[in-house]
């Protein structure tokens, strides 16, 4: 075996209260939903900030997704956020989905623009009405307002009479960043100028596009702050955990491969000894990460929670004992099928 727990001794560790939180993908069979159930139950006694629920091209696992949505929300304390797409869709399609989500109590949404089907230009009127990220942050927005425009409360002492609250809820409303660069951009001052625009249409927190090297990300993080970006920018990381797994990752987001991490998993011969080496390596990058400034972690669970809490807990975040906590809450697992790396914009 190649890599080993003592080979992070000298790497620094996240402080224990290091806010977390996890993306999981909806489930295609019945057998699938039951080990997801088991899966959410157990990465929610962890206590993440959110669990995020990615939505198929086109809408493709729209009830699937709801649904995954609302089991977060009835079964656990944690907050599900809904990934949106908004490609191909007209503003009456777009704004119905945006208010079944929220009429289901979501109060969280990833927005991504979507990626154009094969064959398909970017010119194409397929595309649909709503052209960015952007737009969508504001149509999610919009239909917010206009859902609840304002509260009656009772008022003491007065049994029939009622105030008007104005107050509105709280959305919030991520979008995609991308430290190394989306794949149809110009330059890096783009994803920048992109960024800008989506935090000017109420957007609150980033989360990104995933990474191997922490100074990708930390640059990045310094060149949006001196631009203007204020709002909080999630790390996504994603344990790679086999060769086939780091192949299928490349090749749906598009980012160089790592070759000191591509040589260890090659070189192991184990399963268990590929899948230390991901979880090590995501744990390092995970410590430094916070170490260097990152408000937090978002991880790709793959549909399973044992690597993700094993990383969590070689990061320092998790103690031993959450980790045993939190497998005992369920015995079921994951489904073992693959995430899906976004190159939404």
């Amino acid at each position: 075996m190649t890599a080993s727990i003592e080979s992070t001794s000298a790497d620094p560790r996240c402080p224990p209260n290091t806010p977390f939180s996890f993306e999981l993908y909806p489930p295609k069979t019945e057998a699938a939903e039951t080990a997801l159930h088991g899966t959410i139950d157990t990465l929610a006694a962890a206590g993440p900030d959110f669990i995020s629920v990615t939505y198929g091209a086109s809408g493709s696992s729209r009830t699937s997704s709801l649904d995954v949505l609302r089991y977060i929300r009835r079964h656990t304390g944690v907050d599900p956020m809904a990934h949106l797409t908004c490609v191909g869709s007209s503003h009456a399609e777009a704004s119905s989905l945006i208010r079944e989500f929220l009429d289901a109590g979501v109060r969280s949404f990833l927005a991504l623009r979507g990626d154009p089907p094969e064959g398909l230009s970017e010119g194409d009127s397929f595309l649909g009405d709503l052209h960015s990220a952007g737009e969508l942050v504001q149509l999610i927005h919009r239909v917010q307002a206009e859902r609840v425009p304002y509260q009656e409360t009772p008022i003491p002492g007065l049994p029939r009479a009622r105030a008007v609250k104005t107050e509105r809820e709280h959305v919030r409303i991520a979008v995609a960043a991308f430290p190394n660069g989306h794949p149809r951009s110009r330059s890096t001052a783009q994803d920048i100028d992109t960024l800008l625009a989506k935090q000017a249409a109420g957007a609150n927190l980033a989360i990104t596009q995933l990474f191997f090297h922490a100074d990708h990300y930390l640059s990045f993080i310094q060149r949006a702050r001196e631009a203007g970006v204020e709002f909080p920018i999630l790390p996504g990381i994603m344990p790679v955990t086999s060769p086939g797994r780091l192949r299928r990752i490349l090749e749906l987001s598009g980012e160089e491969l790592p070759s000191d991490l591509a040589i260890q998993l090659e070189v192991e011969p184990t399963v268990e000894g590929q899948r230390e080496i991901g979880i090590i390596h995501a744990a390092t990058l995970a410590a430094r990460l916070v170490a260097g400034g990152a408000p937090g972690v978002h991880l790709y669970a793959f549909n399973q929670h044992a690597t993700v809490l094993a990383v969590l807990e070689r990061a320092g975040i998790l103690s031993a004992a959450d980790t045993r906590r939190t497998h005992s809450t369920r015995p079921t697992g994951g489904s073992a099928a693959g995430s899906h790396p976004t190159k939404d914009k």
